[in-house]
């Protein structure tokens, strides 16, 4: 409405601009280290309404929202993003409801993300500025341009890193911790495509497979990653997360069972030439009407591929447990919810309790937590590093990494994590054994170790664990390496715990805890 004459005009609404994470190349890059910096002189800045006529933060259609990865590297991110879409509940604790559209009176440029960092949900505000190149989204994006839900939750995350360029490269499980505030578990593919049935190991889960993922499909995220370089891999793309987004157990024309699984690629290209893409020779064993359909539930980026194809070409799947609405972790093996939880803060002391992994003859000072457990529990324990803030490089790194290599760029480049090389232990203490000062971990094989002795933020295992006491013992790979974390303890109980913790030695060396927990 124009102003009448003699009137002055309605001042024009100041829009936020975040200081702290400016529209500018700190915002974009760290050190020039990746191929984002050959766009350097070419991106600009831009508010959603600059973008396009009616910007939306939330589709009408699910597949409207579906993820895409533009010229960063950060499908890890992605792929931990597309867990928000499996609840309500989720992606409301993650961009708190009632933030005003860009048609509201009320709207003043700002938004504001909930990130889980080391224990509790952090709030982070930033302006709505978004790096383009050509007037469009050069990021992140959604299938329908006009929903901007994932460039702002990426630009939060990328301000709680420290730039955008932080982002690129980065383990799935970490994003789904930061993004669901629950845990992640990690299953090597080729582990899983050469076992015989048996279980895996003592405490641990029965034979893992996956027609496992049928049962969780629906309630869970599951990412899976190629990050071996193998002849041909340039059709997937090494260092690469993908979406596992759905799972189809078939019957053959010659009655045996086929299980299918739709990929969904970030990069929005199906890039894939096996036995079940469109006009491929494994269809011809099923009937043409389940053939017709599963065709048509494929969107962009999406691809059919069998069990056997996929053990054999990709490497990892990275399952994030579900979270009730309650905030609760919920078992992917049970279902039972894990509503009983401790979280117990410990650290690597130099000199004191930093022992290093079990190679080296310091490994006893690491510290301990004891658990007991009074019936058949199925217990699970996380150990989640808090960052150094410091950086370090390495090609041993770069392998833990997923990322991009659509250019020439080397994996050995990514840019370094905050995290150290961690492993996670547990012992059984025999009945009327060792008292909690004695520690020969030298010379008993241990029930259980999780040692990856990767640079990630969590180490974790679901446990099945008989009735005793357990000593749990958190380690860095090299000894005198310092650090911080917090060991989470999570099952089902049925009446109150009763837990007791006390200190024992130098402070922060050795940690004793006491529970009972009941399933």
């Amino acid at each position: 409405m124009r102003a009448g004459r003699g009137e002055t005009p309605a001042p024009a609404r100041e829009l936020f601009r975040d200081a702290a994470f400016p529209a500018s190349d700190s915002s974009l890059f760290s050190n020039l280290s990746t191929p984002l910096a050959q766009f350097r002189e070419d991106i600009t800045w831009r508010r959603p309404q600059e973008i396009c006529a009616a910007p939306r933060l939330f589709p009408d259609e699910p597949w409207e929202g579906q993820v895409k990865q533009g010229l960063l590297g950060d499908c890890w991110f992605l792929c931990a993003c597309a867990a928000l879409q499996k609840g309500r509940h989720l992606l409301d604790q993650v961009i708190p409801p009632g933030q005003p559209s860009w048609s509201d009176q009320t709207y003043r440029g700002s938004f504001t993300c909930r990130v889980w960092q080391f224990g509790h949900w952090v709030e982070v505000t930033t302006d709505d500025r978004l790096p383009c190149l050509a007037g469009r989204l050069c990021f992140s994006r959604c299938q329908r341009e006009d929903v901007f839900w994932l460039p702002l939750l990426e630009k939060v995350y990328a301000k709680v890193h420290g730039s955008y360029e932080h982002l690129w490269a980065g383990q799935v499980a970490d994003a789904l911790v930061d993004l669901t505030g629950g845990l992640a578990e990690r299953w090597n593919l080729k582990d899983l495509a050469g076992s015989s049935g048996q279980r895996d190991r003592p405490g641990g889960q029965e034979h893992r497979s996956c027609h496992q993922l049928l049962h969780l499909k629906d309630q869970c995220l599951i990412s899976c990653s190629v990050l071996s370089p193998r002849a041909g891999a340039r059709e997937l793309g090494e260092f690469h997360a993908f979406l596992v987004s759905d799972l189809r157990e078939l019957r053959a024309q010659d009655g045996q069972g086929i299980l299918l699984l739709r990929i969904q690629n970030p990069w929005g290209r199906r890039c894939w030439q096996g036995l079940w893409r469109e006009g491929g020779e494994g269809w011809s064993r099923v009937d043409p009407a389940e053939e017709s359909e599963l065709l048509s539930q494929l969107q962009e980026g999406e691809f059919w591929v069998e069990e056997e194809e996929f053990l054999r070409e990709f490497d990892e799947v990275t399952i994030g447990y579900p979270v009730t609405e309650t905030g609760h972790l919920q078992s992917l093996y049970t279902g039972k919810v894990l509503c009983h939880t401790r979280a117990l803060p410990g650290a690597w002391v130099k000199g004191q309790s930093a022992g290093g992994c079990r190679n080296n003859s310091g490994f006893p000072s690491n510290p301990k937590f004891w658990l007991r457990v009074s019936e058949p529990s199925e217990v699970f324990v996380a150990v989640l590093q808090r960052p150094r803030m410091c950086r370090a490089d390495g090609a041993g790194r770069a392998r833990a990494l997923v990322g991009d290599d659509r250019t020439s760029w080397s994996p050995a480049s990514f840019p370094g994590k905050d995290y150290q090389a961690v492993g996670l232990h547990i012992w059984k203490v025999p009945a009327g054994g060792e008292s909690p000062g004695a520690a020969p971990l030298l010379l008993q094989e241990p029930l259980l170790s999780c040692v990856p002795h990767r640079y990630a933020q969590e180490v974790s295992r679901l446990c099945l664990l008989p009735p005793g006491a357990y000593r749990i013992v958190p380690s860095t790979y090299l000894p005198d390496t310092e650090g911080a974390f917090t060991v989470t303890i999570a099952t089902k109980i049925d009446r109150p715990s009763i837990h007791s913790q006390e200190m024992l030695g130098q402070c922060l060396q050795e940690v004793s805890v006491m529970a009972v927990m009941k399933t």
